[in-house]
């Protein structure tokens, strides 16, 4: 029989367990009729689990006792209060992280513990975002609720200085370049993007080099605020979402690294974003980089809605910088709403700015753009600099432009007290690289896909804007090259606007649709069928001739036939097939550039989404 410590404090429960074993000895020769007790061991192995049950008391009330200290701590700290900052600052110390870690059980090793946790929340990026919930009106995210999450947490965003940015597409790239730069001038930099491309830990990079937050500092944080996010869960009647708790967790972390500033990513939109709850006076500036066309459902359905949206972010006296470029009527969206809050504009798109591209290197392993960025802006706030040769290490014009608008970011800091110099700006430039943006994969990590000789470009483009970018930065690296391309997206994108960016604007020799998880679940999958169906219907009219087929039988066909045939068979066609695997589908791929003998021409671009990027990446661990 098994039975716990507590279970023996029943007295009819101890007295079943020791009757079988407590009965009388046979009388002795004399007669007497004392009872014997022939099972010592079994009491003394009682009196051990008693003692045990006691231990177990007394520590279940010095859990409940730290969870009181903890929580009492946290509600009277007051915003403008940074002892329990202190105070909590050295349980984080890197000299006491590892002997903390070590009192955690098993169970909580690893990141496992906590990412069940996390799948237990309601996650919009796996579900789908529900109409209307990014605008600001009664359809729209709670901000209420992220504001009573945070004053439970202490309100430690009231304890930084923050840069928030905002924007359709580039917004990440533009905070790590901005973060970046901030390294290099000397600041402790938190930065907080999404999504991920491979660990949850690189929605936050700390320290100096800005690496992912480590494993045992992200369990650490979790368990530090875990009964505090238990309690706010409850009280939301378990409406929390994935996005919110991590937000919360960000601010509360940066606050106790106690970064000189943090740059933040807004997720969806902007005024109800969970991003959304820095006060002016603790906003340094906010940024918006590009308005365009995606989670239109969520954000009102029209581009003017978007661009409100977004404009959300804007505070009161506090600069904002436009990445741009923006349709005029947009932009006067956004600046209409600076007006109305007495924000500076400057504008990464001003007429006095000018950044171009000089070359392409495309020798070594890590391609490079050689870039000028020069500016002269003397609206509301005057900023000038010139930068020449600057090495840019994710491609195309769309990325000159995201720096440039870091660099705006830069200068306005600058000219807020902050000390960035020049070199700072283009070191910081020059050191920065996010994967799944115009990324080449290496020679060795194509020999370790077993795709030895093939040139492949990962890009997680998947609106009809980035799409186009994606077009440009084909054409400007490799014009007239043979053009495979390996699509997979969610299923709340314009399908036929992204197919029709590339229809019309490369020669594709062939388009394989595969399909994806999306954050992990299959929810907001695309069937690689259904997707082939959206780009038959985007070639319709367009005086494309598609050919759909199933690629290994033309392969075989165009094995078979000589060299003059095969350019013949193959002349103005596109070859459009399905897979199921992306692997397969880039395997494919690589077989029909080397059946037509171009596969040392040929590219192969993997697209449509991150998380298709992610999956390519995950097979090279």
């Amino acid at each position: 029989m098994s039975v716990s410590c507590s279970s023996l404090s029943n007295p009819r429960l101890i007295t079943l367990l020791l009757e079988p074993h407590c009965a009388p000895s046979p009388p002795p020769p004399n007669g007497n009729q004392t009872p014997k007790l022939t099972s010592l061991p079994l009491l003394l192995f009682f009196f051990f689990f008693f003692f045990c049950s006691i231990v177990e008391l007394l520590a279940a009330a010095a859990v409940e006792s730290c969870h009181s200290w903890r929580r009492e701590k946290t509600w009277r700290w007051s915003p403008g209060d940074l002892n329990m900052l202190r105070l909590k600052s050295s349980l984080y110390s890197s000299a006491n992280r590892a002997a903390q870690m070590r009192r955690f059980s098993s169970e909580d090793s690893g990141l496992n513990y906590f990412l069940r946790y996390m799948d237990n929340l309601k996650n919009y990026e796996k579900s789908g975002v529900p109409r209307g919930a990014g605008t600001d009106s009664h359809d729209g995210f709670d901000l209420g609720r992220m504001r009573r999450l945070m004053s439970r947490l202490g309100n430690p965003q009231s304890n930084l200085k923050v840069v928030h940015i905002a924007g359709t597409k580039g917004k990440g790239s533009t905070a790590a370049f901005l973060s970046n730069i901030l390294r290099q001038a000397g600041y402790s930099v938190g930065s907080y993007t999404s999504p991920h491309i491979q660990t949850i830990r690189e929605r936050m990079c700390i320290g100096p080099s800005g690496e992912p937050v480590s494993v045992s500092t992200l369990n650490s944080l979790f368990h530090e605020t875990r009964s505090m996010i238990d309690e706010a869960v409850q009280l939301e009647r378990g409406c929390l979402s994935h996005f919110e708790v991590l937000t919360a967790m960000a601010f509360y972390l940066f606050a106790l690294e106690k970064v000189d500033i943090a740059v933040v990513e807004a997720g969806l939109g902007g005024a109800r974003d969970a991003t959304n709850i820095v006060s002016s006076s603790d906003l340094a500036l906010s940024v918006i980089t590009t308005i365009g066309e995606e989670h239109m459902a969520a954000l009102g359905g029209s581009l003017e809605s978007i661009a409100s949206a977004k404009s959300g972010i804007i505070k009161q006296d506090r600069p904002v910088v436009l990445g741009g470029p923006f349709l005029p009527h947009i932009e006067s969206i956004l600046r209409n709403k600076a007006l109305l809050m007495s924000a500076p504009v400057v504008s990464a798109s001003d007429m006095g700015n000018r950044s171009v591209i000089k070359a392409v290197n495309k020798t070594e392993d890590k391609p490079y753009q050689l870039c000028d960025i020069l500016m002269n802006i003397e609206k509301d706030i005057r900023l000038s600099i010139e930068l020449f040769d600057v090495k840019i290490y994710m491609l195309g014009s769309h990325q000159l432009q995201n720096a440039a608008t870091a660099t705006c970011a830069a200068l306005c800091l600058r000219e807020q007290g902050w000390d960035i110099t020049n070199e700072s700006i283009r070191v910081g430039i020059e050191q920065t690289y996010v994967p799944g943006r115009s990324q080449f994969l290496t020679f060795k990590e194509t020999e370790a896909l077993d795709l030895a000789g093939a040139t492949i470009l990962l890009d997680g483009a998947h609106t009809k804007e980035s799409a186009r970018a994606l077009v440009n930065t084909i054409q400007m690296t490799f014009p007239n090259a043979p053009l495979i391309l390996v699509v997979a997206m969610a299923s709340d994108k314009d399908h036929v606007a992204f197919a029709r960016e590339f229809l019309a604007g490369t020669r594709l020799d062939a388009v394989i649709l595969t399909e994806v998880d999306i954050a992990g679940g299959k929810n907001r999958t695309t069937p690689s069928s259904v997707l082939k169906d959206y780009w038959i219907q985007a070639s319709e009219g367009s005086g494309i001739n598609l050919l759909v087929d199933k690629l290994e039988d033309y392969i075989d066909m165009v094995e078979e036939n000589s060299k003059n045939s095969r350019e013949e068979s193959s002349r103005h066609k596109t070859i459009i097939s399905a897979e199921s695997s992306i692997l397969d589908a880039i395997r494919i791929g690589r077989d029909l550039l080397q059946a037509k003998g171009e596969l040392g021409k040929g590219i192969i671009v993997v697209t449509g989404s991150l998380h298709i990027v992610s999956s390519v990446l995950a097979s090279l661990h």
